[in-house]
């Protein structure tokens, strides 16, 4: 099997959401040269830069990177690691973890769109 970056094949933990998002407010604060004494709501900030949600960016970067995949051959490498999932592993105890391929269908039911839309270059 072929290696892949961590990044391609984990899916995105809440916690680590959360710590992104911390970071990029506080770049944001500091851009804008606020401190979080000064009380501006985390929004009035982003509306003031024109960012979007980190972790929105996230989910369109997993999406687009999704498209990718469908879109090479069947016997590519880098869909044989990503989609393919292997069965015969034993697993621990208690809830199954996110596999990346249940997160992309999560933000596929989170953004209404479907797979087609998602393979579409232009969309």
């Amino acid at each position: 099997m072929p290696y892949f970056p961590a990044t391609i094949k984990k899916p995105t933990k809440r916690r680590h959401i959360q710590q992104l998002s911390v970071a990029e407010m506080r770049m944001l604060r500091w851009f804008c040269g606020h401190t979080r004494r000064d009380r501006v709501r985390n929004e009035v900030i982003r509306d003031r830069v024109g960012v979007a949600p980190i972790e929105e960016k996230l989910t369109q970067h997993r999406l687009r990177w999704f498209g990718h995949v469908q879109r090479r051959p069947p016997e590519a490498p880098v869909r044989n690691g990503v989609l393919e999932r292997v069965d015969n592993v034993k697993r621990g105890r208690g809830r199954p973890k996110l596999t990346w391929d249940e997160s992309v269908k999560i933000d596929l039911k989170d953004w209404n769109i479907s797979k087609e839309i998602a393979l579409d270059r232009s969309a």
